[in-house]
């Protein structure tokens, strides 16, 4: 047992009301719960300090002996008259059901320990198209939902659940011998407080059934592949009362045959014939607001970006609309004539008279040149 004060150690006065004392401690006991801290070694000892004060103080018997004899009054080594032994199922599952309720997810309902709902997981595909102007969509979903016929108590109608007399009504046990205290959930009604003695016939006794529930879901515009969306109290229902779980629903973005999407921005490529590379013209490019002009001028290479500003996505998140990037790849003609051949070699026979019409074929084989003049045999 701890030996400072237990008022210094909830920091409250000798005077506190019960209402107080429990704030105290909640305030303690979420700050150095374990699953809290769980590279603080420190904290654990300090949750078990506040626990410990808790129980003592919220208990009026003890907290009287404690007043009266301080720590010895209730050493249960020293038999002191505030000590009570034995599985008392008052104190501790109050603690558990009142003061952790909201940090692991339970609830209480008549005396039953209610648990949260699961959560779902639902993948959603959809077009690039639905992905940038958002969509609505309807979705099926199986999942746990509660019973109809019991409205979600598990007995037979006409019939109730009653208190489980092992535990109480707190779901949890409490074996104490000496100093040592195990806390389990109840055998008996395994931890819902209740017992059933005439299960529902379309439940057995569970309180749900499972079904598939249809949702339509809005999906917003911009969202992206990973994005995911939560639908509220969508997920399983809960047991003995306990709240529903939620939905979450994974977008993943199908490929797109001309696009490809980058954050805010879109990618494409545009194949360009020989001849509009070298001489210059305009091509119709598709947007996802529809087809714009494409000026190419004269003596494009193929890898040249052209930026179509506010042509891409909007994020869902918010921020600047993107853009659409074309990349430009010169196209080499196939399927030639015999004829159209000929053209071509007279072509490149002309263009080898005079003038470096080829600059960068060029530049590349005066560098090759110097790396075999440098290199030594």
């Amino acid at each position: 047992m701890s030996k400072r004060d237990y008022y210094e150690i909830l920091g409250v006065s000798k005077n506190a009301t019960k209402d107080e004392l429990k704030k105290a401690y909640r305030r303690l006991a979420m700050k150095y719960h374990p699953d809290r801290n769980t590279d603080n070694p420190e904290a654990e000892e300090k949750f078990k300090e506040a626990k410990e004060a808790y129980e003592i103080l919220d208990d009026d018997q003890k907290r009287a002996a404690y007043d009266q004899f301080g720590h010895a009054g209730v050493d249960p080594s020293a038999g002191g008259p505030g000590f009570r032994g034995g599985a008392g199922p008052g104190n501790f599952g109050d603690i558990f059901g009142d003061i952790f309720g909201d940090i692991f997810g339970g609830a209480r309902r008549g005396g039953a320990h209610a648990n949260r709902g699961a959560d779902l997981r639902y993948n959603l595909e959809i077009s690039l198209e639905e992905a940038v102007a958002g969509t609505t969509v309807k979705i099926k979903v199986p999942t746990f939902v509660s019973c109809g016929t019991c409205d979600g108590s598990g007995a037979k109608k006409g019939s109730k659940p009653v208190t489980c007399s092992t535990c109480a009504g707190h779901g949890q046990v409490r074996m104490q011998q000496g100093f040592f205290s195990i806390q389990q959930t109840c055998p008996t009604c395994q931890g819902r407080g209740e017992t059933i003695s005439d299960p529902c016939s379309v439940c057995h006794g569970q309180g749900r059934v499972q079904e598939t529930k249809t949702l339509s879901a809005k999906i917003p515009a911009g969202v992206d592949v990973g994005d995911r969306i939560r639908l509220s109290g969508e997920g399983e229902a809960g047991e003995n009362g306990g709240p529903p779980g939620d939905l979450y629903i994974q977008i993943n973005v199908k490929a797109h045959p001309i696009f490809e999407r980058e954050g805010a921005d879109l990618h494409c490529e545009v194949p360009v014939s020989l001849v509009t590379a070298a001489l210059g013209g305009e091509l119709d490019v598709p947007t996802l607001d529809g087809r714009v002009k494409l000026k190419i001028p004269a003596e494009t290479q193929t890898g040249k970006l052209f930026r179509l500003r506010g042509k891409g996505v909007k994020p869902v998140r918010g921020g600047a609309v993107g853009d659409l990037f074309c990349r430009v790849s010169v196209e080499t003609p196939i399927n030639l004539s015999n004829k159209q051949k000929e053209m071509l070699r007279e072509f490149e026979a002309s263009l080898n008279n005079g003038g470096k019409h080829n600059p960068r074929s060029h530049g590349w084989l005066d560098k090759v040149k110097t790396f075999f003049d440098e290199m030594k045999f």
